[in-house]
């Protein structure tokens, strides 16, 4: 297998746009979460907060593929478009058939599928209908338009498995490369905020709604007074190549990734399980060829959900016991979704090459049953060389990353 570093970044997150924006927002301890006074209006819903994208003008993109595309897919051409130029790669790198797009969503453009209906159940009538539409609905729909706009050939995947589903797209991006598929893999997430994505988890109950007046507060992942999700969108893409091909470019290399594993729970379709997610974290660890003691540092998927949080802090605990450091950063972008995995793995990379750890945010007091594992309270200087990246979806979905600093070796 050939080893598989990291050469490019992209981010439009919450905190902005940039790569370098979203992790100097991050130390800065800065909040993504704001009040929305249209979901007030919403019957029913009881979550008010949401982490949204500002300030991007899709206009960047041609009209000709601008009109086929949703908010998301912009999100995902934009951050891919960003790692392409960190990379330092040419147009010809995209279309000659050596790189691929794995870039998956929750689902197709929910804000596009309302419109439809909203025409279609007044009017009876599809004479308003656009062809362009369904290229905003499919569950492909980022990957498809990003390949358009790139003239990207290779490999093409769009992996929908929720909270999950970035982190899954950077493992299977990983393994195309090692195995000798593609030579570049545009990898990772994207997903736009609806109205309906906060209510299928305030149905669950899963959602924050009680800090509606306080959104900087909220979520709090691990903490005694967390009281669930706060839903967010935006798009994290890593670029993906062999060490070899990097070496003989010339480039910069932030990372390499070592180890993968992404595991089934038929246990439920909606709680999380200790031992499942312990044994994800094994899987990546050993497919990295490395000891538990040996981990650095846990980027935590942690949402702020009592069951979620007690569970991921249990499966840590014994696996690698109390003394990796581990955080959350979803008190400072809410839970992106799809888009989630690969926006925290960015995160994550920015610490490695910064010598830094970024605390979990909203952390005051530590719940009992999450106080076994070792939380990161502030921003730290810290050299680490080898972690781990964690998420988890609903339908027992679990992924786990392991990611090393890469020197020059």
């Amino acid at each position: 297998m050939r080893r598989v570093v990291i050469t490019g970044m992209g981010a439009v997150s919450p905190l902005g746009r940039g790569v370098d924006n979203l992790v100097e927002s991050l130390i800065e301890g800065k909040s993504g979460v704001t009040r929305l006074a249209e979901l007030m209006d919403i019957g029913g819903l009881r979550s008010w907060v949401a982490g949204l994208v500002q300030d991007v003008d899709s206009k960047e993109i041609p009209r000709k593929y601008r009109r086929c595309m949703s908010k998301m897919s912009v999100y995902a051409t934009l951050a891919c478009q960003e790692a392409i130029r960190q990379a330092g790669l040419r147009s010809e790198d995209c279309t000659g058939g050596q790189m691929g797009v794995v870039v998956g969503s929750t689902v197709g453009s929910t804000q596009t599928t309302q419109e439809i209906f909203d025409d279609f159940l007044s009017s009876h009538s599809l004479e308003r209908m656009k062809s362009t539409v369904f290229f905003k609905i499919m569950n492909h729909s980022c990957a498809a338009n990003v390949s358009q706009v790139l003239g990207i050939t290779g490999r093409i995947l769009s992996p929908s498995a929720a909270c999950s589903t970035g982190c899954q797209a950077i493992g299977y991006g990983y393994e195309m490369i090692a195995f000798g598929k593609q030579e570049f893999m545009l990898c990772g997430g994207a997903d736009e905020f609806h109205a309906l994505t906060a209510a299928t988890f305030d149905i669950m109950n899963a959602a924050s709604v009680r800090f509606n007046d306080r959104p900087h507060l909220t979520p709090r992942p691990f903490d005694r007074d967390r009281d669930g999700v706060v839903c967010a969108e935006g798009s994290g893409i890593l670029l993906l190549e062999s060490l070899d091909s990097a070496r003989n470019r010339g480039a910069e290399i932030l990372g390499e990734i070592i180890g993968f594993a992404t595991v089934s729970d038929p246990s439920s379709i909606a709680h999380p399980d200790t031992l499942a997610i312990e044994r994800c974290m094994r899987q990546a660890v050993e497919d990295a060829g490395v000891e538990p003691q040996e981990i650095d540092y846990i980027n935590a998927h942690a949402t702020g959900t009592e069951q979620g949080d007690i569970a991921e802090s249990e499966a840590i605990f014994r696996l690698f016991g109390n003394n990796v450091p581990v955080s959350s950063l979803k008190g400072h972008i809410g839970h992106a979704l799809a888009a989630s995995g690969a926006l925290e793995m960015v995160a994550v990379v920015g610490m490695l090459n910064r010598a830094c750890l970024i605390p979990t945010l909203n952390l005051e007091n530590i719940d009992t049953q999450c106080n076994m594992i070792r939380h990161v309270r502030n921003v730290a200087e810290a050299t680490l060389k080898t972690v781990v990246k964690n998420n988890f979806a609903l339908g027992g979905v679990n992924s786990s990353l392991v990611l090393r600093r890469y020197d020059n070796d």
